[in-house]
């Protein structure tokens, strides 16, 4: 028996990178996994025949995530399909990177839209089926960025500082209901978006961290099991880094 076994997931923007990661890792460990993604159509279809490979029940959805309508359309089909929603994971999220004096206005919502309001849009929705069940897990992925900042990232730094008020206010209101809210903060992680940066942006960035590396997706979901699974039963309202000491 897996550490999920029984337990339905719901994982946003999950098509590459540490979304994919968690939910690979979710169904390795007994869970049915529903997922969203944007436009990456091949990848979602991948996606659905490895955790059909494992044994589980799989459900995607294409959709945008900061769509509040489309979003509560989503948690209803997963719950009449599924039968109900045990975990969270909002992870869908971009980047619009630049300097505030040179920021407009568009890379500025779309960063808050698709980082912040879509996680208020599937707590929103996900949140009366948990309160009824009285348990579940709700888990923000936040960046280390949104606990220093980052300079020509105040867009990026300000939705996921978000995400960490948000997961710990939902952790005050919501724990006498069974719920609880967490944050990973992944440090530098080995994804699409740092594979665009150079190989000598890369090795300063390792030698700051004092694991020596990068982090994987893997690094990552191993941390989302946890907060997922009973085992954090009696954790709530917290951050966790997953940076290889970089934030220490």
């Amino acid at each position: 028996m897996g550490l999920l076994a029984g337990k339905v997931a719901l994982v946003t923007g999950a098509t590459r990178g540490i979304g994919r990661a968690i939910a690979l890792k979710f169904a390795s460990e007994g869970a049915d996994v529903a997922f969203t993604y944007r436009s990456q159509t091949e990848a979602a279809a991948s996606l659905v025949s490895e955790i059909e490979a494992l044994g589980g029940r799989v459900m995607a959805f294409q959709s945008d995530a900061s769509d509040f309508d489309a979003a509560h359309r989503i948690v209803d089909e997963i719950k009449s399909s599924l039968g109900h929603i045990d975990i969270l994971v909002n992870n869908a999220g971009i980047t619009k990177d630049g300097l505030m004096m040179r920021m407009d206005e568009q890379q500025w919502d779309t960063v808050i839209d698709t980082n912040l309001k879509s996680a208020y849009n599937f707590i929103h929705a996900c949140t009366p089926v948990m309160a009824r069940q009285r348990s579940g897990s709700i888990i923000n992925m936040t960046s280390v960025v949104g606990l220093s900042g980052n300079a020509g990232q105040c867009n990026y730094a300000a939705s996921k500082a978000g995400l960490i008020g948000l997961a710990k206010s939902i952790a005050k209101e919501m724990g006498a209901r069974g719920i609880r809210a967490n944050c990973i903060a992944p440090g530098f992680i080995a994804t699409d978006m740092t594979g665009a940066l150079s190989e000598d942006i890369r090795k300063e960035w390792e030698k700051q961290i004092p694991l020596r590396r990068g982090g994987t997706p893997e690094d990552v979901a191993g941390v989302a099991l946890f907060l997922a699974s009973d085992m954090s039963a009696y954790v709530t309202g917290q951050v966790i880094n997953c940076c290889g000491g970089m934030g220490c």
